[in-house]
């Protein structure tokens, strides 16, 4: 009778145990799904916004959320003198938080930016690294803190920190994981608010300049540079598909692995040829191309309604809004849209048509968007040239709330997307007579199996040779993507 006891005693003791440890389990399990949750929606404030300020404002308040702190604030770093301050301070005393500066190393936020190490301080008055700077600017009683350096590409930009934990709580290992996850995607945000604030002050600054300009020469010689800056450095370029995430690891380990899968790899790759002529020294007429990720292209071709500098700023703006909102895991027509809100609230008098492709190197699908372009044609390696149709949207700019639509066809290996500006089939011989579609239609089955910058260029000096001297009226943009071919060809 006692061992059946004892016997029951242990089932009972090891029944407990066990849900004691499945306890255990679920609560990790549910604690690691609200954070990731957390963080979800802090990157999505985070990216909500390009303008600096506002961005600023986001990240301290989903700092401080994410955390349960009683205040937060971001200071950056001034590459220019060495020193820390704070852009962004709120409440009654922020223009004289504004005017502080802590040189580097100086307080806790200095120290962490030297060093790029994070710290977790339970009694802030008494840790020897406290400065008294801000405190006794704004009359706030700091207890405990947490600070993380925010870091792109290896160096330190600025400094999140968070003060006194609610509840009379000191932060701990956890909240310093939360807040180095928040420093991560703050750091690229960071960087995009910085570029659109100083192209807009740019911008701002040459609008100025050159109306009081007197010399043409001049205003033209700046808007071209501006333009050409905004293009990718090679008229051709091959990229290749690399299986490997690039969600984790530093820059450099993403580097070295992407580096070992590509010299291994029998991926397919997608060449680019491109090429601009613009009918005066500088136009509207645009492109770009880069990799979104390790597999993932995006193609962009447009035209600006305007000519001269007006279109080249105008075509500056929409291709850095482009660059800003285009990330790992979206599609061109959502990307376009919002681009278009942006556009549409400087009350600009131009717009854009634009054509946004995003290939899938790996597989050969492409999502596209057509805002109003001309219609962009798919050649086969056999010749065969389709007209490559979509549900088309309005030109960016052009209204607000515009509808933008994703669409989506599947290449074969050796196709190549052809896009191109009505200053191809819109060119005119010294009769008048247009170019057109048909005529391009027809150039096009003979490219087949050219290079994608060899046929760009064939399908100029058709143009050319068709207007035989007449001079160019509009801005000339070509974009050759040849997809499927392997490695060797």
């Amino acid at each position: 009778m006692q061992a059946a006891v004892l016997l029951l005693a242990c089932a009972v003791a090891a029944a407990a145990w066990l849900w004691a440890i499945e306890r255990k389990k679920r609560r990790s399990a549910e604690h690691e799904m609200e954070r990731t949750r957390m963080l979800f929606e802090v990157s999505l404030e985070i990216n909500s916004t390009i303008h600096k300020q506002d961005l600023l404002q986001t990240i301290m308040k989903s700092t401080a959320e994410v955390v349960n702190a009683e205040a937060s604030s971001i200071i950056l770093v001034d590459n220019q003198t060495n020193e820390l301050y704070f852009e962004l301070a709120l409440g009654s005393k922020g223009d004289e938080v504004r005017e502080i500066r802590l040189a580097m190393g100086e307080g806790i936020a200095g120290w962490v930016a030297q060093t790029g190490e994070s710290v977790r301080i339970d009694d802030a008055a008494r840790d020897p690294r406290w400065s008294s700077k801000v405190a006794n600017k704004v009359d706030y009683v700091t207890r405990n803190m947490l600070c993380v350096p925010v870091k792109n590409r290896g160096e330190v930009v600025g400094v999140i920190q968070v003060l006194n934990k609610r509840g009379s709580k000191s932060f701990d290992e956890r909240d310093e994981q939360l807040l180095k996850s928040i420093a991560a995607p703050t750091a690229i945000a960071l960087e995009n608010a910085v570029l659109y604030e100083a192209l807009e002050k740019s911008l701002q600054a040459l609008r100025e300049t050159t109306s009081v300009k007197e010399k043409m020469e001049g205003e033209l010689r700046i808007a071209r540079d501006i333009q050409m800056s905004f293009l990718p450095k090679k008229q051709t370029e091959t990229f290749r598909a690399v299986p490997f995430d690039f969600s984790f690891g530093t820059i450099d380990e993403v580097a070295a692995s992407a580096e070992g899968l590509i010299a291994g790899s029998a991926a397919k790759v997608a060449e680019v040829g491109a090429l601009l002529r613009p009918a005066r020294e500088v136009g509207g007429d645009f492109y770009n191309y880069y990799p979104i990720d390790g597999r993932h292209l995006l193609i962009i071709l447009g035209d600006v309604s305007d000519k001269g500098i007006p279109a080249a700023l105008f075509m500056a703006v929409t291709l850095t809004l482009l660059k800003a909102r285009m990330q790992p895991g979206r599609f061109p027509g959502e990307v376009l849209s919002e681009v278009n809100e942006e556009l549409c609230r400087d009350e600009s008098a131009m717009f854009a048509t634009i054509w946004c492709g995003l290939l899938d190197m790996e597989t050969g699908d492409l999502t596209y968007c057509d805002g109003g372009h001309c219609t962009p044609y798919i050649v086969s390696k056999e010749g065969t040239v389709t007209p490559l149709k979509a549900r088309k949207g309005l030109p960016l700019g052009a209204m607000e709330e515009a509808q933008y639509y994703d669409q989506r066809v599947s290449l074969a290996a050796g196709d190549s997307v052809v896009l191109y500006t009505d200053g191809i089939t819109e060119a005119e011989d010294a009769d008048q007579r247009q170019f057109g579609s048909a005529r391009l239609s027809e150039l096009l089955s003979g490219v087949a199996r050219m290079s994608a910058e060899a046929a760009a260029q064939e399908l100029l000096a058709s143009v050319d040779s068709f207007a035989n001297g007449a001079p160019q009226s509009d801005d000339i943009a070509v974009l050759v993507v040849n997809w499927g071919r392997s490695a060797s060809a």
